[in-house]
């Protein structure tokens, strides 16, 4: 069973509201999540509920306000696709504004594996 186009719209909404709980009954007992950035070639690889939900709420701590703007989602058979806009304010006041996507598996009606991309942006002035 794959997801469609209104169960992204559905995650994306969970992350806007910073709903760990929300996003990870979406995800598979096995999941993965593959950050934008890290030191491998696919960016930080993290395994497993645990570590996934780890990785997901760092994104929260590191830019408090952090939102996933206007997204657009594909989905066909068993991948999708989100694309959004990153905005966030990091403690010093520095701003993060980049479009990005994330690349989708799907198993048994859940995400078995969230693949982040984003544009390499400098940072926006404090406002």
């Amino acid at each position: 069973m794959s997801l469609n186009t209104s169960d992204l719209q559905s995650f994306a909404d969970a992350w806007n509201r910073h709903d760990i709980e929300g996003i990870m009954r979406m995800m598979t007992h096995d999941c993965v999540f593959e950050a934008s950035a890290g030191p491998d070639v696919c960016g930080t690889r993290y395994v497993g509920p645990e570590a996934v939900r780890a990785g997901f709420m760092g994104a929260w701590k590191n830019l408090p306000d952090a939102q996933w703007r206007t997204p657009v989602h594909f989905v066909s058979g068993d991948r999708g696709v989100s694309e959004w806009t990153f905005t966030g304010t990091n403690a010093d006041g520095t701003r993060v504004e980049v479009n990005g996507c994330d690349v989708f598996t799907f198993r048994d009606g859940k995400i078995a594996i969230k693949n982040s991309y984003r544009k390499n942006r400098p940072l926006l002035p404090a406002a």
